[in-house]
């Protein structure tokens, strides 16, 4: 069977879709709260070996249950909030669970895929290359992606990236986000605001080599990165730290104009100074190198922003409908 952590969230979500898309139904789901087995994300979704919360699969896993009976473990539970404060929060959910998960995979002989994420990189002075010998040099902005990062030197540390896969997801967005609150992509937010004010609102640059609007990063369309995700599960040969994103660095401006003309509306963008909290921590640029994963031999195509933009808007945000609904 294959486990899915955090499933009734976003990419947990997601990647048991695909899987079912794929004809896979041998999947238990994992998340925190005894009623997500209920919640919209995974009501359309088939998991013959039900739902459990967090800690009960914890206890399981490391009492010995399952055992024989594991193929792998795609592990995205996580607090995923980038304002998160709490540290020693953080290090219990983010880190020491998914050291206890992954030496329970080990033990049993399964595949062990994690969700680390391009949070870890900070403001890419050091580059965005999945090199493991790199990470020494990465400074994460936010407790979040220090969380991130903490695993992943553990990982390297204990000589498991030979073993195991973490995954740097770049800026994801896509159908079954809507519960993140303000954590959700620009794309659900932007779409929001256009459907209701006709505008999008977009922050000011306070780098004069960026203009307002024209902050890069790298957008990756969900379905595309837990395809990704998928491919890994399947060549367990594949082992250490791979970026999952495009490639290709797009601006606000870009995704936002790709929304309205999903829509078929004229671009209407609005620039607002940047909150002050956010100043010094906030991303201007990022772009996944992924040549790594490439060379491994993952062929997965990407989405044209344009193409991930539209579908996203006319199939899932103006119907509110989850995938497999």
């Amino acid at each position: 069977m294959i486990v899915v952590t955090g499933a009734a969230g976003f990419i947990g979500s997601v990647l048991v879709w695909m899987l079912n898309q794929r004809g896979e139904t041998d999947i238990l789901t994992v998340d925190v709260h005894p009623s997500d087995a209920g919640e919209p994300n995974l009501a359309p979704l088939k998991y013959d070996r039900g739902y459990q919360t967090h800690e009960a699969f914890r206890t399981h896993l490391l009492e010995g249950g399952y055992d024989g009976q594991l193929r792998g473990i795609l592990h995205l539970g996580a607090c995923s909030s980038t304002t998160e404060t709490d540290w020693s929060y953080l290090e219990r959910n983010n880190i020491t669970y998914t050291q206890d998960l992954c030496r329970g995979a080990l033990r049993q002989g399964a595949r062990f895929i994690h969700a680390s994420s391009a949070a870890t990189y900070g403001d890419g002075s050091a580059g965005y290359v999945d090199d493991h010998d790199g990470l020494d040099d990465l400074k994460p902005l936010n407790l979040y992606g220090k969380s991130k990062h903490e695993f992943d030197l553990w990982a390297r540390a204990e000589g498991l990236l030979e073993e195991i896969c973490c995954l740097k997801y770049f800026n994801v967005y896509g159908p079954n986000e809507w519960h993140k609150g303000d954590m959700r992509s620009m794309v659900c937010k932007g779409y929001e605001q256009v459907r209701d004010h006709d505008l999008v609102r977009l922050f000011r640059s306070d780098r004069p080599e960026f203009g307002d609007g024209g902050q890069q990063r790298d957008f990756v369309y969900v379905k595309d990165a837990a395809a990704m995700t998928l491919w890994l599960l399947d060549h367990p040969e594949a082992n250490g730290i791979f970026n999952v994103g495009t490639g290709q660095a797009n601006d606000w401006n870009t995704l936002m104009s790709a929304i309205f003309r999903a829509l078929d509306r004229e671009p209407n963008i609005e620039y607002v100074d940047m909150p002050e909290h956010l100043k010094g921590k906030y991303q201007y640029f990022t772009q996944a190198e992924m040549g790594k994963l490439r060379a491994a031999g993952c062929d997965v195509p990407v989405t044209p922003i344009a193409d991930a933009v539209r579908d996203y808007v006319v199939n899932h945000l103006a119907t509110r409908r989850h995938l497999g609904g």
